[in-house]
């Protein structure tokens, strides 16, 4: 009798009835956005329950030029409903950007939600007066005293190189032209951008607005921060100051431009050059700069004139401000991913989903107007860098495209900004 009166769990009547606190379990678990949007299409209750939650965030998708999307950790086609998003120019966060004739506006495909920026050609100069100096060398003419906005603004290659929407009221941008770039910023929906037009131009990597504030950093590895404040007059954010918080050692030679190369011997003697990337990205409240090496072949005479690229090599160094260092680390964390990318960077933790961290997910996004180095292969994927045995390994073989002109821009798509 014992057995007849013993009670069994019952399942609920309807999906709709379990329990939001059990489907939050189940949701916390389900490391693609691709489930997450499909846990939400089952009924409105679940929708909700998926709206209200605070969930870590899934992995990223990765979003190609032509409209294709794949949701991690799957290797199949993702696809928004209703729409398609051929033709960004260039992605940050959740958003994607797409060029417009008065400027260009930004999509979040996980929301519909819509921002537009106004075109370079309509910036607001600090000074106002500011004009570009120019001397004479020779037959060439020689910017004075050095590169500022002045001297690229009318650039027919001039285009958005990373842009960062800092908060509902701040939008950045490093805007240049091969490896020169200046740092603008205005609000969404703005009519025009605003730039300190006498300042220095740089060879910017990166930027990242990280604690509140926005820094960026240039091929030197100096870490600079980009005071922010507003016209009297509008109210518009502008740069009312860049400083330096780190100094760089300096210790390395690494390639400039096409015509001068730092070779060197490596493995069987081969002679290689060392191209370098940098990054900045969050991790754990720390903040990282990671720099990639690829190791080249320089060109061979009568063989090739081409910079051939070849593997990629990882070192991250984490900020200390109180001593205004970079501090090498070994790990970038046993429980963390950072995903690499020129338009966009992020730092997930992955060990919820079953999957191993201290590892680095990197693209080879290059910059569509700037050409460092060539490639044997004519098609690329997503790579995944072990951190402990630097080995460089293809996690997603099955994922893979065309290295075509228009396909660099492949970049990594953060669900929830």
């Amino acid at each position: 009798m014992a057995a007849e009166n013993e009670r069994h769990w019952q399942p609920p009547s309807s999906w709709s009835a379990l329990p939001l606190e059990l489907a939050g379990l189940v949701l916390r678990l389900l490391p693609a956005y691709a489930d997450r949007a499909r846990f939400a299409a089952v009924c409105p209750q679940w929708r909700a329950a998926a709206r209200q939650k605070l969930m870590p965030p899934p992995l990223p998708l990765l979003a190609l030029p032509d409209g294709t999307f794949y949701s991690l950790p799957y290797d199949e086609l993702f696809h928004f409903p209703g729409c398609g998003f051929a033709g960004y120019k260039s992605a940050c966060g959740s958003w994607l950007v797409f060029p417009h004739d008065d400027g260009c506006f930004l999509v979040n495909p996980f929301s519909r939600a819509t921002v537009t920026l106004p075109a370079l050609s309509s910036v607001r100069l600090r000074p106002p007066n500011a004009v570009a100096k120019w001397s004479d060398v020779g037959k060439a003419k020689c910017a004075q005293p050095f590169c500022t906005w002045m001297h690229i603004n009318d650039s027919r290659e001039l285009h958005i190189i990373k842009l960062l929407m800092c908060s509902p009221n701040l939008v950045a941008a490093l805007v240049g032209v091969e490896y020169t770039s200046q740092i603008l910023m205005c609000q969404p929906g703005a009519l025009s951008w605003s730039v300190r037009a006498c300042d220095e131009c740089k060879d910017f990597e990166d930027m990242v607005f990280y604690q509140g504030k926005l820094y960026a950093i240039a091929d030197d590895e100096d870490l600079l921060v980009v005071n922010v404040s507003s016209d009297q007059s509008t109210g518009d954010p502008q740069v009312s100051r860049v400083g330096r918080v780190i100094k760089a050692k300096g210790d390395r030679c690494y390639k400039g431009d096409l015509s001068v190369y730092h070779v060197v011997c490596r493995e069987n003697s081969v002679p290689v050059m060392p191209v370098k990337k940098v990054y900045l990205v969050e991790s754990c409240g720390a903040l990282l700069m990671v720099r990639r090496e690829i190791w080249c072949q320089p060109p061979r005479p009568g063989v090739t004139s081409k910079i051939v690229a070849g593997k990629s090599e990882f070192e991250a160094f984490k900020a200390d401000f109180e001593h205004s260092q970079w501090i090498k680390v070994s790990t970038v964390g046993d429980d963390q991913a950072p995903f690499l990318g020129r338009r966009c960077s992020r730092a997930l933790s992955v060990s919820r989903y079953g999957l191993l961290g201290n590892r680095i997910f990197f693209l080879d996004d290059d910059d569509e107007h700037r050409v460092d180095y060539f490639y044997d292969e004519d098609n690329t994927s997503c790579s995944s860098y072990d951190m402990r045995l630097g080995d460089v390994s293809s996690p997603h073989p099955m994922i893979s495209w065309k290295r075509r002109k228009e396909m660099r821009l492949a970049a990594w798509l953060f669900p929830r900004d």
